[in-house]
């Protein structure tokens, strides 16, 4: 389901880009590499959470739940931004 985000974002600036002959900005292609760090960290912290299960570790378990819940709020702000930026051309 990100990864298909990703692409479709992705897929409609270069439609966008097409048409005007100027690809993506600096700008863009940050958030949209910061975008998909921290969608990859998220389905990492799934791995990471049943490892800390399996090691009975409850503490691990809390600090990794409580990681993913801030990376998940990250990435709603991140995507925020980038529809601003492609929108808009800047925030």
């Amino acid at each position: 389901m990100r990864q298909g985000y990703l692409e479709t974002l992705l897929e409609i600036k270069l439609m966008q880009s097409t048409e005007t002959s100027q690809g993506i900005s600096d700008l863009e292609y940050n958030l949209l590499t910061v975008l998909q760090n921290k969608a990859e960290a998220l389905q990492a912290y799934d791995t990471y959470i049943q490892d800390a299960q399996s090691a009975d570790s409850h503490p691990c378990v809390e600090l990794f739940q409580k990681l993913q819940q801030s990376d998940m709020q990250q990435v709603q702000e991140i995507r925020h931004h980038l529809q601003e930026v492609m929108q808009k051309g800047k925030m």
